[in-house]
């Protein structure tokens, strides 16, 4: 029996194995198929925009074919019309489609913040999240700044599909090759001029020639390249799909690998082609012969929210307090989580299945409690998960299709049975949301969850981890308004001794507040419970459910905005606490957290990575405290900081998103993974602050001689950026991930350092370089590197290919600092020339205590530019007695000299 289910978890790894993304999107006989474009609730009801959105697919298709050599095109296109929307015979009802699948969103107009943009979280080659775009722009009011909007939408198909990069570089528009000024282009062979425009409202003007800066050779801030209108060069889609001339992607014999953009950056200097190339789509497709058909599309509204709890009740649950647990999580799930309107069924089984309530639709707490009143209470009989499942379908069907419908399955047992049903599963049209509960929870559950798209969750036996609340907590629906949604404020545990005390404050903060709730729950008896307001009035009125060992308290209207002080006290007892709210307004959105993994399995020594989102809206708070707890099967946790750095696992610095490595597997099996946000700056009215990912916006364009200049993206100025602190709690769920192949203790290092991808260069006088970049780890992120080997040639393609033949730096006063600390390190070159006009490329890798060597770091460089008129002598050499020195560095003087260094830079600028 043992070998038996060793098997079918390995079958279900396979399975699962690089789940990134829960995206419908399938590549079927090169075309592309269920691609979800779904239109926000928020977006005002106007029907021109299904058929722009139609305009603008029909417009790309051929544009993609042509642009992959015949490879893809637009194949078949859902679009998800709001539940708030006029009906129409034509719309008809999702299935497994939501607005949390959605490949595309369409989001409201923020004023001159229309830029198109993709989410990309990971690594060169891997898929993005989703494509924004807003009402104005996909009818064709940003035609002059980004082109055809068909154009825009290949443009980021690439960003989301195949996970290449953009370009250009607005925060570094120029840069020297041999003596010579460059833009940031792909390919070279784009013509223009370089102009000094000065923006002041709604609309710039040509000023005076752009200046060189003396130090570096390049256009002061404010210069701008202007392409001509008219070219004959055909790429690249990924810097201008909006010149007319332009149909293809950068290729490795046209591609511009010195421009220090975020495709040679994240890509290791390779060409668009050479990434899609790379890509399983382009692997398992050959040129077609023939022309494409047009995509066609489905029109799909949102309806009533449709689920049916499948809870187990075999022998198994009567252990572990595991009963009581699961009535506890699903009286939160009945009492709160699940949205008025909704329609909710009750299952339950054992070896067999059986219905606990019909479909209740909820309008009243009077419905809620009707519900809960079936949740089972003893344990008995064996597991037979199918049976639940079947039971749920025929009580959907009583009122209501499948396709849509949500089932919530949890169970603690095993069952080898449970692929029978599989086909029946995928025909029902109906999303699976599952919770493992225990170490031996049937081993092809996850299954369920990833083939119908839904939410896999895992809690242990640990009852002071909260672990089953939160997996309940997180079923808010997919599809609802964001104000109607649950939002989990807090979520604590402890094991009490000896009348000990649980103490603690919870942030209600201003963007939530109605329809609050305070939740404990106890394993033997009712503790002392005590709660205040922000006011320091005690809060009494608690139900107190002895049956369920739960005590809950609605504060009516809206919760005062504050900190809500709480003390639970007990005994030889675990106790929980857990606080979710709702939005205060319909109109100002909530802060909201979500978290999840980037695969859904992780096979040791592949390193997981975590990722939270914390948004307002479609602003990113920024410099939010941020922390993530992952407990494995074998009950230990290990917690991490989740960093918005820019830097190891962080693609982006300030979008909002923070990431993590994991590395710390000590058993196969199940992981949970929970977070906790606090606190941070709210970027009002910037729907993403430093997103690099997007549709380049043109400032303008050279016709018949003339240059004709296009509106400014004044909102998008950061230094406009409206920042304000604002005072927040969450404690989210972030699902479940399955590990395999993790060696017995000892676990043997096989981790590496992470990458360096933030390295910089910069000049100081003519022979001293300045680099900074972010520490990486002794695993990862984690801990401290050995060493460093920085390496330096005149040929970046040297550098790349033959890095281990290129010429060294003496790093020996170089001590690596802890990972995510600033590094700053000063090198004079040796052995190689460095003159005037010389491009000088830098690289470094990281070395861990076992010898393990990180990834090639990003390539920066410097190019030395002595201006060509005799220049009076000024203080902007420094000797440096080795070849070099680091900042870091405790040798006596050293940081007399880092301040004399750092004083002469800025006395540099003021003399430029």
């Amino acid at each position: 029996m043992r070998s038996c289910k060793s098997s079918v978890f390995l079958l279900v790894l396979y399975l699962l194995e690089g789940a990134l993304s829960k995206s419908l999107i399938q590549l079927n006989s090169n075309g592309y198929e269920s691609i979800v474009i779904a239109i926000d609730p928020n977006v005002p009801e106007d029907e021109t925009l299904i058929q722009q959105i139609k305009d603008m697919v029909t417009e790309a298709s051929p544009y993609l074919f042509e642009a992959t050599e015949k490879r893809f095109y637009f194949k078949s296109v859902f679009i998800l019309i709001p539940e708030n929307w006029k009906t129409k015979p034509e719309y008809v009802k999702p299935k497994l489609e939501t607005y949390k699948n959605a490949d595309v969103v369409i989001e409201p107009n923020q004023a001159g913040n229309d830029d198109p943009y993709t989410e990309q979280v990971g690594k060169c080659g891997e898929k993005g999240e989703k494509i924004h775009f807003t009402p104005d722009f996909i009818a064709g009011k940003k035609l002059k700044e980004y082109g055809p909007r068909g154009r825009v939408f290949v443009h980021e198909w690439a960003h989301l599909q195949w996970g290449v990069f953009d370009e250009y570089n607005n925060d570094e528009r120029f840069y020297l090759s041999k003596k010579k000024r460059e833009a940031v282009r792909c390919s070279t062979g784009i013509t223009g001029k370089t102009e000094a425009i000065n923006c002041q409202g709604n609309s710039c003007v040509i000023g005076k020639s752009c200046k060189i800066d003396k130090l570096t050779g390049l256009y002061e801030k404010g210069c701008v390249f202007i392409p001509h209108k008219q070219q004959t060069v055909k790429t690249s889609i990924m810097f201008a799909q909006s010149i007319d001339s332009v149909v293809g992607f950068c290729t490795k014999k046209n591609h511009n690998k010195e421009a220090p953009n975020m495709q040679n950056q994240k890509c290791n200097l390779r060409s668009t082609w050479e990434v899609i190339s790379e890509s399983e789509d382009f692997k398992k497709t050959t040129p077609m012969t023939t022309k494409p058909p047009n995509p066609t599309f489905s029109l799909l509204q949102i309806g009533q929210r449709v689920v049916c709890l499948v809870l187990d009740k075999s022998g198994s649950m009567a252990g572990g307090d595991r009963l009581n647990r699961m009535n506890q999580a699903g009286k939160l799930f009945l009492l709160q989580t699940v949205e008025d309107g909704s329609w909710v069924g009750l299952v339950t089984f054992d070896s067999r299945a059986q219905v606990q309530s019909q479909l209740i639709q909820i309008k009243s707490s009077t419905n809620r409690n009707t519900l809960a009143k079936g949740l089972p209470t003893t344990a008995s009989g064996g597991t037979f998960i199918c049976s639940g499942l079947r039971s749920a379908f025929t009580v959907i069907r009583s009122k209501f299709p499948t396709d849509g419908s949500e089932i919530v399955l949890l169970t603690d047992g095993e069952d080898n049975s449970i692929s029978a049903c599989f086909n029946e599963v995928k025909q029902s049209g109906a999303i699976i949301h599952t919770v493992a509960l225990g170490p031996s929870a049937a081993a092809e559950l996850e299954q369920l969850s990833h083939m119908t798209g839904g939410l896999q969750t895992y809690a242990s036996d640990q009852a002071q981890n909260n672990g089953l609340i939160d997996a309940f907590g997180a079923l808010s629906s997919g599809n609802g308004v964001v104000s109607q949604r649950s939002i989990q404020l807090e979520s604590k545990g402890s094991t009490l001794k000896n009348l000990q005390w649980m103490n603690g404050t919870v942030t209600v903060d201003s963007t939530v507040g109605k329809d609050t709730l305070f939740l404990i729950t106890w394993t033997t008896q009712q503790p002392q419970i005590f709660l205040w307001d922000p006011s320091g009035t005690r809060q009494t009125g608690f139900v107190i459910d002895t049956a369920t060992k739960m005590a809950y308290l609605h504060v009516p209207d809206i919760a005062k905005v504050g900190s809500w002080k709480y003390s639970l006290q007990a005994s030889s007892q675990t106790i929980t606490l857990t606080v979710t709210s709702r939005a205060s307004s319909t109109t100002l959105p909530p802060i909201t957290a979500t978290a999840r993994m980037n695969k859904d399995t992780g096979k040791f020594p592949s390193p997981m990575v975590i990722y939270a989102n914390i948004r307002q809206g479609t602003s990113p708070i920024l410099r939010a405290k941020v922390t993530a707890v992952i407990e494995s099967a074998s009950g230990k946790t290990d917690t991490l900081e989740l960093l918005d750095n820019g830097a190891g696992a962080d693609a982006t610095k300030n979008d909002g998103v923070y990431s993590r490595y994991f590395t710390a597997y000590d058993t196969n099996g199940r992981y949970s993974v929970k977070l906790w946000a606090l606190g941070g700056i709210n970027t009002a009215g910037q729907r993403a602050v430093s997103q690099p990912n997007g549709a380049m916006y043109m400032p303008g364009w050279i016709e018949n001689g003339e240059i004709k200049l296009n509106p400014p993206r004044s909102e998008r100025n950061r230094s406009n950026v409206q920042q304000k602190q604002v005072c927040f709690s969450r404690a989210v769920s972030g699902g479940s991930f399955v590990a395999s192949g993790v060696p017995k203790a000892p676990v043997p290092d096989l981790f590496p350092p992470c990458q360096i991808t933030d390295l910089r260069a910069r000049l100081h006088g003519y022979s001293v370089i300045n680099l900074t970049w972010t520490a990486p780890g002794d695993d990862y992120d984690y801990g401290h590197a050995s060493k460093y080997i920085i390496r330096i040639s005149t040929s970046i393609l040297d550098l790349r290919d033959k890095f281990n033949d290129s010429v060294q730096v003496s790093t020996t006063d170089l001590i690596p600092k802890e990972a995510n600390s600033e590094e700053i390190f000063m090198l004079q070159p040796e052995n190689i020339t460095f003159e005037n006009g010389t491009d000088l490329f830098i690289a470094i890798k990281a070395v861990d205590k076992a010898n393990l060597e990180s990834e090639l770091s990003n390539i920066a460089r410097v190019s030395l530019f002595i201006p060509p008129t005799p220049e009076t002598p000024s203080p902007d050499v420094i000797p440096v007695p080795c070849p070099g020195i680091s900042l870091n560095s405790t040798i006596p003087g050293l940081r007399i000299l880092k301040f004399i260094w750092n004083w002469i830079g800025e006395f540099q600028l003021t003399l430029a």
